[in-house]
This record gives structure tokens, C-alpha cells and sequence, in this order.
């Protein structure tokens, strides 16, 4: 009796103690608490990533739904503190922690279990997919098959490669329906109409206004794109020909170099305004010099380095995934990491000597110094002021690798930006990476909004997709679809579950903060024109900037680097216009547009 007594008298103890937890307190153990479980399921996830087995599967599942366990409990425990008057903090850190996941599992550990699982077969199944025409013989998986689209001019060759891709999705497709079901139950069980509905509330502003902000932007640029879009058809109709490319049509998506036609800078060649006029090819100097992978990245961090920003750690060159293993099956989708909060920052890329690979190991670079540059706030501050911020650090850096940039640095010859057609020329291929990109990037997320909310419904995934790519891209089906077919789902943020709208944002984020860092490194001239390379008054603006993490509004994270408090897409009207003119007069009698443009 006395025993029991004793634990009756501490459990009382602990339900007041319990009780008595202020929003702020319950805040800071919420930090503590998620920044261990977060640990826990990066590691596991690190190591599926880089190991594809069932094991490694099974246990990146067990931490996925470990994960969404202590989610899911600590945000039941802060209805505790709904209707009361709560610090800028508390509220701050319970928002963020109710729309902390990309995916909410409902309150049902079955359920959760099951949506754990499903995650991780999709992004398996994604990551282990290979197109084997003749047997197993001739398997080529995702980066084999990429080189391919870069680099073949045949259009045969390029559709049997755009179809064998795109088929390893269809297995995907039962798993992303009932996936849809439980990320909606668990967004309807955390306040929210669907998972869609929580995903842009994450933006410090409401659902309908972000909706009208990201149109907004859209409509701003809408007219450069069909501008490029009706050069880009007329020169693919020089190569291919009016039967395969006609007029005033959308243009089928195998011929743009990309798997997805999203980015359009691999056929460069046939975009070329002036060719010969000058030597841009940043793949041809990389080969000769025998970059590898290393010296890639080592180059990428000098670029920070000279802003300010510290060497990368020791552990990041230990514990980095630089190219592809060849004894197991690994996710080669470009990635960066960061394990624990305190400093493990990785990233996981197959790095080759190519441009592409260049300009992106840049990028994700910008994703480990931002992460660097947050540490010390707490847990749940620890990300980007929006993830459009997260997306366009590294990206803000790529408009610095102007040609004197990669002259200095031995990539181009010198002079490469003398003339005005020399200046065209690079107008045009940063248009082909970045131009090309807006449209996919805002349509990725309009598809899954559908399809969280049941505007799209299952038996019409594919139909509803392959309209939006019509609709804003002017890009159609290389072959006909049927709904046998999962072709969203050949894109890596499909299976994955990852937002895309930071990637439209950040492909219009990075030339307004382009611009800032220019301001404040004292440029004067055009700014197409401007590296901050080397400028330490612009690396620390840059990073005082970064350092807010998510601890304020994004709206003062932009104002604090840029003067402003809105997005927009002026500073990339500006850093195009050399282009914009040309294309107007280039353009002069042709049939632009697609019928179907929004």
C-alpha cells in the first residue's frame, strides 16, 4: 500500500508539473525533442538513400513513422495552449510545428505504419528504376538514360529513352492513390482542407493569398517565357522539321534535351543564336582538365570561401555521397543534407565533369552554407525563411558564374563577353536553364493541389497532368498516354513528396537577391554583368540574412537582404532585357503561342 501510494504521489507530481508547462517552455522541448527524432531519421534515411536494400528500406520506414509518431503527439499536446495568448516564439514554433511535415500520417499507428512504407517504396522503386530494352543485359539506369536525352539529336533514339523512363512509373501509381488518402486524413486531422491546403500554409500568409501571389508572379513572366518558347519551336522545327514540330502547337517534350523538358539549356546547340561567335562550352574545359568530382566541389566552395562563408568541415568530405558506388543501388538525385543541426552537413550527388553537374554542385552548396549559417537557433528556425529561400541561395551564386567568373578561374578563355552577339549568346543559355524552367515549376504543385483537394481525380491523374503541361509550357506527349500510365510520377518530387513551388520561387527569389548582393558589392553596370565573387560586403549581407533561419516572417528575411517586402520578378525582367529585345525581333512574323497558353 505504501508503494502504490508513493507512486500515486508521483504521478500527481507529474501531471502538475505536466500541467503547469508554459508555451514557451512547451516550445523549447518541442525543439529539443523534434531535433532528436529528426536525427534519428536522417541518418536512416542517409543510409537508404545511399544503400538500397529491403533492409535499409524497412528501417528508413521504422524512423519515418517513428518520426511522424512524435509529430503527431506533440502536436496534439499543443491544443493545450489554442485561445491563449502565446509569445511571438511560442506561436511561431507551434505553427511551424503543425505544418513541419510534407506528409502527416493520420492518428492511427496502422495507418501511420502503412503511409511509412509507402513513402519509402515510392522513392525505392523511383531510385532503382532502369529501362531495359533487351533484357537485363542492357539496363541503363536514370543517369545513363539523362546523358542520352542531353545528347542525342535522333529523335527515335529520344523517344525509346523518354518512353523506357517513364514507364518504370507506372508501378508507382496504386501507391501514390492511397498515399493521397492518408497524407489527407492526417492534414484533415491538423486543422487543414487537404494536404495542399497545409502545404501552402506554410508561407506566412494566408492559402488563398499565397494561391493569388504565386498567379501574380506567374503573370509577370508569362511573356518572356512565350517569347522563348516560340524562338525555341522555331529552331527545333530547322532540326526536326514542321511534321514533328508544327506551328502553333505544343511541341513534343522529348526533343528539349531533359527527361521532362523542364530545363532546356542541354540543347543549347540548336538554341545557339550566333554559333562560333563564342566558346561557351564549360564541359569540353572541365573533361580536358580532368575535374573529378572533388575538385567539382572544392571549386563550388571556393566560391562561398571568397564571400566570407568558413571552409567546409572535415566531415563533409568524409561523409558526402560524390559519385556513384558501384557495388550497390543508390539515389543519385541530387541532394543536400543536414543531419543533425550542429554541423554534419552532406551532400549526395553523382558528380561528373559537365556543366550541368557544375552549376548544380554550386547549388547545393548553397543549401549547406545556409544550413551553416542558421546553426545555434533553435530546431524548428533551422530551415529556410520559406523554401524558396533554400532553393535559391545556391542558384543566387550561379548567376555570379558569369564568363569572367569562369575565366578567372580557368573554365573560358578570356573575352568571351566582348561583342553583343558574344552577350546574346549567354543571354540565351541562361535563359535555356532558367527561363525554361518557370512554367514546370509552377505546374508541378497545380497538379498535386488538384489531386490533394479532388479536383483530380484517380482515373484522371495523367489526363489532368499532360493538360497542365499543354497549358503552361506549350509541351505535349511525345506519344500517346493512357491513364495506364503514372508519367507525374516519373518526376522525383512525385514519389518523393516534395514541394515544388519553392523552385518556381526560387527561380524568381535568386535574381532579386542577385541584385541586392550586387548593390551592395557597388556594381554599377548592367546586371546580367555582375559576379559577386570575391565581395565581402556581399557575402555578409548574404549571410546575415541567412542566419535568421526561419526564426522571423520571410517577408523581413527578404527585406533585411533586399529593402523589399514582396517577391517579384522585376530584377529578372532586368537581367534579361539584352534577350527580351532580341527574341521581340527574332519572333517578328512567326506563329507563336500554342492555343492553350493560361
Amino acid at each position: 500500500m505504501r508503494l502504490r501510494a508513493l507512486a500515486a504521489c508521483a504521478a500527481a507530481l507529474l501531471a502538475t508539473g505536466a500541467a503547469a508547462e508554459t508555451a514557451d517552455e512547451f516550445a523549447a522541448r518541442v525543439n529539443r525533442e523534434l531535433q532528436q527524432v529528426d536525427t534519428e531519421t536522417a541518418q536512416a534515411e542517409w543510409v537508404q538513400r545511399t544503400y538500397i536494400t529491403p533492409d535499409t528500406g524497412a528501417i528508413a520506414a521504422r524512423a519515418g513513422e517513428r518520426r511522424q509518431a512524435a509529430y503527431a503527439r506533440l502536436v496534439a499536446e499543443s491544443k493545450a495552449f489554442d485561445g491563449q495568448p502565446l509569445s511571438a516564439d511560442a506561436a511561431r514554433t507551434i505553427h511551424l510545428l503543425r505544418t513541419g511535415l510534407d506528409a502527416p500520417a493520420p492518428d492511427d499507428p496502422t495507418k501511420r505504419s502503412e503511409l511509412a512504407q509507402i513513402e519509402t517504396r515510392m522513392v525505392s522503386v523511383y531510385s532503382a528504376g532502369k529501362y531495359c530494352p533487351q533484357g537485363d543485359a542492357s539496363c541503363r539506369n536514370f543517369e545513363e538514360l539523362a546523358r542520352t536525352m542531353a545528347t542525342s539529336r535522333d529523335p527515335q533514339e529520344l523517344l525509346d529513352t523518354w518512353t523506357g523512363w517513364h514507364a518504370i512509373a507506372k508501378s508507382i501509381r496504386p501507391d501514390y492513390r492511397r498515399f493521397v488518402e492518408l497524407a489527407n486524413e492526417g492534414a484533415a486531422g491538423l486543422g487543414f482542407q487537404d494536404l495542399g491546403d497545409m502545404w501552402r500554409a506554410g508561407y506566412d500568409m494566408t492559402t488563398a493569398e499565397f494561391s493569388a501571389e504565386t498567379e501574380r508572379l506567374w503573370q509577370q513572366v508569362k511573356p518572356l517565357y512565350a517569347g522563348l518558347h516560340c524562338y525555341a519551336r522555331a529552331r527545333l522545327q530547322d532540326k526536326y522539321g514542321k511534321e514533328l514540330v508544327p506551328d502553333g502547337k505544343p511541341v513534343p517534350a522529348h526533343l528539349f534535351g531533359n527527361m521532362w523538358a523542364q530545363q532546356w539549356n542541354n540543347i543549347y546547340d540548336l538554341l545557339e543564336p550566333y554559333p562560333g561567335v563564342s566558346q561557351l562550352d564549360v564541359t569540353a574545359e572541365l573533361e580536358r582538365q580532368g575535374y573529378d568530382a572533388v575538385r567539382m566541389t572544392k571549386s563550388a566552395e571556393s566560391f562561398y570561401t571568397s564571400l566570407g562563408f568558413p571552409l567546409l568541415p572535415q566531415s563533409f568530405w568524409e561523409r558526402s555521397m560524390l559519385t556513384r558506388p558501384r557495388d550497390r543501388e543508390v539515389d543519385c538525385y541530387a541532394s543536400a543534407w543536414n543531419m543533425d543541426d550542429k554541423g554534419d552537413v552532406r551532400i549526395k550527388q553523382c558528380i561528373g565533369p559537365t556543366e550541368e553537374d557544375l552549376y548544380t554542385t554550386y547549388h547545393e552548396l548553397g543549401h549547406i552554407y545556409y544550413n551553416l549559417s542558421f546553426i545555434g537557433q533553435p530546431h524548428l528556425y533551422q530551415t529556410s525563411a520559406h523554401d524558396g529561400f533554400h532553393e535559391a541561395i545556391g542558384d543566387t551564386i550561379n548567376l555570379s558564374m558569369t564568363e569572367g567568373y569562369l575565366a578567372t578561374v580557368g573554365l573560358l578563355p578570356a573575352g568571351t563577353k566582348s561583342s553583343r552577339e558574344a552577350l546574346i549568346n549567354r543571354q540565351m543559355k541562361v535563359a535555356a536553364d532558367k527561363l525554361s524552367f518557370l512554367p514546370f515549376g509552377k505546374l508541378v504543385d497545380q497538379w498535386r493541389w488538384g489531386v490533394f483537394s479532388g479536383a483530380i481525380e484517380p482515373a484522371n491523374y495523367n489526363e489532368a497532368w499532360w493538360e497542365l503541361r499543354r497549358k503552361y509550357q506549350g509541351i505535349e506527349a511525345p506519344v500517346m498516354r493512357t491513364e495506364d500510365d503514372f508519367d507525374p510520377g516519373a518526376k522525383y518530387h512525385v514519389p518523393s513528396n516534395t514541394p515544388y513551388t519553392r523552385y518556381f520561387l526560387s527561380f524568381l527569389l535568386q535574381f532579386q537577391f542577385h541584385k541586392a548582393l550586387c548593390d551592395k558589392a557597388g556594381f554599377t553596370g548592367p546586371l546580367h554583368e555582375c559576379s559577386v565573387y570575391g565581395n565581402p560586403d556581399a557575402g555578409r549581407a548574404f549571410q546575415d540574412m541567412l542566419a535568421l533561419g526561419r526564426s522571423k516572417p520571410w517577408q523581413d528575411a527578404l527585406q533585411k537582404l533586399t529593402g523589399q517586402r514582396r517577391m517579384d520578378a522585376s530584377a529578372l525582367l532586368e537581367y534579361f532585357q539584352p534577350l527580351v529585345q532580341w527574341l521581340d525581333q527574332q519572333n517578328t512574323g512567326r506563329a507563336c503561342g500554342w492555343g492553350d497558353s493560361p
